[in-house]
């Protein structure tokens, strides 16, 4: 049974790999035998990050800038890839923006305020990012004799509207108050439907496409907004940073060989209520 979970010599292309979750991504595919391969645009403390994987788990791990909404630059990063690997085996389409909620004299978080460039910016990077590098890395994942898998990480706020009232500051008029902005909804429940898609597209050269659909993740946040957004969870908690990992190794290797076009809630049950 052990076997079935290994991704030894798999070739698995991250997105947002500078990220929180991306790096634990990254440990997780390292720690399994595969060779993650690790994307981002801001490529600073990747180097460190890559030769402590390459070190620690003997692994053949790359780290590459790319601008996953650059077409040219996508298509060439996978020629060159698969050049040097002879194959691609899975994706993790982790890459997003995450919008600022900061106050200013104009709350540019609240839907009345919020600009066309950010608009624009966090579509294209979110949803335009992820279909270039399926319709790339996607098409080197189908060439192989066995397929392979896609993993597009989409969010609770994919499933569930965002609770406003976890952002509220008390005595602000509500023309000032934060909001989680549009477009991370929009993106994460976007990638719902390019995982639907991409899950019929390959499926007979073995590509299975899933969505898995992470909760909140501790990350330094207050006291106060930590208890606020624990109450909405029926594990009475968020998730700690390493609490997806096996739930990713499961989903790329042949544990999960009839999984296909699902939409995975990781979220500690938040989504049940």
């Amino acid at each position: 049974m052990d076997n079935i979970f290994t991704l030894k010599d798999k070739v698995i292309v991250i997105t947002g790999a500078a990220g929180l979750l991306g790096r634990m991504h990254a440990e997780a595919v390292a720690s399994n035998g595969g060779i993650p391969i690790l994307l981002d645009i801001n490529t600073k403390g990747l180097k460190d990050f890559c030769d402590t994987l390459n070190d620690k788990y003997q692994t053949k791990t790359e780290f590459i800038e790319l601008d996953i909404t650059d077409e040219i630059a996508v298509k060439n990063t996978s020629n060159n890839i698969f050049d040097d690997f002879s194959r691609i085996d899975g994706l993790i389409n982790n890459a997003a923006n995450n919008p600022s909620m900061e106050s200013s004299r104009i709350n540019y978080s609240r839907l009345e305020n919020f600009p066309m460039e950010q608009w624009n910016k966090d579509i294209n990077v979110g949803l335009t990012g992820a279909f270039l590098c399926s319709k790339y890395f996607g098409q080197k994942i189908a060439n192989n004799k066995n397929g392979g898998s896609i993993i597009n990480i989409s969010s609770d706020l994919g499933l569930i509207a965002p609770d406003q009232r976890l952002y509220r500051e008390k005595d602000k008029p509500n023309d000032k108050q934060n909001v989680k902005p549009v477009t991370y909804s929009v993106v994460k429940t976007g990638i719902i439907g390019l995982t639907r898609y991409l899950s019929t597209y390959w499926s007979d050269q073995g590509v299975r496409c899933n969505a898995l659909c992470p909760g909140g993740v501790e990350n330094n946040q207050s006291d106060e907004f930590i208890l606020k957004v624990s109450r909405k969870i029926p594990l009475g908690r968020l998730a700690k940073r390493d609490e997806y990992q096996g739930t990713i190794v499961w989903m790329l290797s042949d544990a999960s060989s009839y999984l296909n076009g699902a939409v995975i809630p990781v979220d500690g049950g938040r989504t049940a209520w």
